[in-house]
This record gives structure tokens, sequence and C-alpha cells, in this order.
């Protein structure tokens, strides 16, 4: 579905807008003695991703482990664990668990940049459900992920819309419309975007049909906001079984505005790990469309986390995909 170039214009800027307010000036302030490599801090001691990267590399907070070698580890120690593993960043992907204070605090003792809120509790209290308690459940949970993501100095929080079962397409969509438009004002007050993550929920894609399918339908529940504040939190992996990536982002445009990386494998229909043997993504394609695009921002890593050496594994792997 192709917007008015008006419309799409403003869009584009928006984005990028965004995405240097989210690296530079809504970041936090660090204490000198907690500073590591993977972050830059001025003079003035404000954390920021390192610069001049066109796409910056990051982990979920779920990939960094709680214990580690017997130690019981600090939502900082799992921060600066990303950060010697080589990331620029982190997707604070268990946001439900930790307050906006806790993240804003953590993030100033690590040095460790942390770009996106998310909190888990999508899947089961969710914004199509056919009880609106429920769906209020949702809303406060994602207007949570907001306020922890511009605490941490974020620039967006991801969300999984809903599920296909809760109802028909065109009644779990208005259901799912009205409760992310009554987020619009807070997520613009606080500059953070609300990014609709593609994932094996059954909306917006066939789910038991086969290739090739199309990017279509998402593109028309984003635009349907007509806001510069919803885009796509796009995961490659997720619906390489379903469509060629390339042709998604080059579908999505400027709505493509982060990243989520994991391997698949369509010849044995597993995830696996990113270019792996068995990952048979087509990774020069996805490369090419992303220039294509003009996508600058953030690629996260979902997969299996663990100490450093795994961790470092991981991050490598998405250079190898990216051509970083």
């Amino acid at each position: 579905m192709q917007t008015k170039s008006t419309g799409k214009k403003k869009l584009s800027l928006s984005r990028r807008s965004v995405l240097a307010m989210g690296a530079g000036s809504a970041a936090v302030t660090l204490s000198r003695a907690g500073r590591l490599p993977a972050a830059e801090a001025s003079e003035s001691g404000i954390v920021t991703p390192p610069p001049g990267k066109r796409i910056l590399v990051s982990c979920k907070l779920g990939m960094l482990p709680k214990k580690l070698d017997g130690k019981t580890l600090t939502v900082t120690d799992r921060l600066r664990l990303a950060g010697e593993a080589g990331f620029d960043g982190v997707d604070f992907d268990q946001a439900g668990e930790y307050t906006p204070a806790q993240a804003r605090d953590a993030v100033r003792t690590s040095g460790v940049f942390v770009h996106n809120a998310i909190n888990h509790d999508h899947w089961r209290q969710r914004l199509t459900s056919a009880n609106q308690e429920e769906r209020d459940r949702g809303r406060a949970n994602i207007e949570h992920c907001i306020r922890v993501s511009h605490a941490a100095g974020g620039s967006g929080v991801l969300i999984v819309v809903g599920r296909g079962e809760d109802g028909p397409a065109d009644v779990i969509e208005a259901r799912a419309r009205k409760e992310i438009q009554t987020l619009l004002p807070l997520a613009s007050a606080l500059g953070q975007m609300i990014l609709v993550e593609n994932v094996w929920n059954r909306m917006m894609y066939d789910h038991d049909a086969p290739p090739e399918q199309g990017a279509e339908r998402f593109v028309k529940f984003v635009d349907s906001f007509n806001s510069p504040w919803v885009g796509m939190y796009y995961d490659i992996g997720n619906h390489w079984k379903y469509g060629q990536p390339g042709e998604w982002i080059r579908t999505f445009g400027h709505r493509c505005v982060k990243l989520d990386v994991k391997g698949f494998s369509r010849a044995k229909n597993k995830f696996v790990d990113i270019t792996s043997a068995d990952d048979d993504i087509p990774w020069d394609d996805v490369r090419k469309a992303l220039n294509d695009v003009g996508f600058a921002g953030w690629a996260t890593a979902e997969v299996g986390g663990g100490d450093l050496k795994r961790l470092t594994l991981v991050r490598e792997q998405m250079q190898r995909a990216f051509g970083l």
C-alpha cells in the first residue's frame, strides 16, 4: 500500500529524527567509573551508542543471564556483560520486571545504551482480546514500557498486537487500533515509537499458507494510524518462512524502524543460529534491501544467550549477516 508522497516524506523524516533523539538527546548520565568501550560518553558524561554506525547491533536483555558462574547478576552486571561482548546496546525485553528509575540507573552505572523496551506479557494480556479488562492490562503494560524506554534513553517499544484466534481480522485489528491510538499521546510526548513486530500470531499473514507472501497487510495496519509514532520492528527470521525478507523490507520502506535478528532454515523448518550452515536466509538481498530503503538504526539478536563466549559469537554472527 502506498501513501501520498507528502505523508511519506513526513513519516520518513520523523523516523530519522526519533532515532537521532534516542541516540543522543534522550540519553542518560553516566558516572565515569562505569564506562565501557561499547558506549561513548561526552565530557558531560552522557551515554550514547558508538558514533558513525549506520547499523548498530544489540541483544535482548533476556539473553543475558541472571546467574553466571554461581554468581547472581544485577541488571547492571547484565548490561555490562553485553558491553563486554561488543554489543552497541541492549533491548530491554524484560521491562515489566523493572521500574523506569531502575532502568535509568542501570544505564548510568553500566555505561551500556538501552535503545528499546518490551514487556513479555503481550502474549497473555492482548490488545486483541475480547475482554476489555485484558486489553486494559495490555495497554497499561505498554504504557509502562514507554516510560521505561524513555527513562533508559531509548526510542521505542516493541509490541505484539495480539492473536488471530481472538476473532475476525477486521474486529481484532479494530480493537488493537483503538488501544494503540489511546497510547499515542504518551508515546509522542516521551519520544517513543510504538513498533509492531511480525510474529507467528496468525495476524496480517496466512499462517498455514506457503510462501511467497507479501507484507502489504502489515503496511496497511501501520498506515491506518497516519502517525509518525507507529512503525515496524521487523523480525527477519520470523517470516522468512512466509516471504522474501528483501521484498518485505522494500515494501516497509521508512516504516521499517528496527530489526529483530535470528537465523531460520526453510529447508528444515526451524530456527537456527544466525549465518550458521543451516541458516538459508538470503542475507545478501537483506543487505541490499536495507541499502535500498536507507535503513539506519538498531538490529537486535533474539536467539539463545549465555556467557561472554556465547554472546560474543552471536555478535560476530550478526556482523557477518549485515556485512559490518
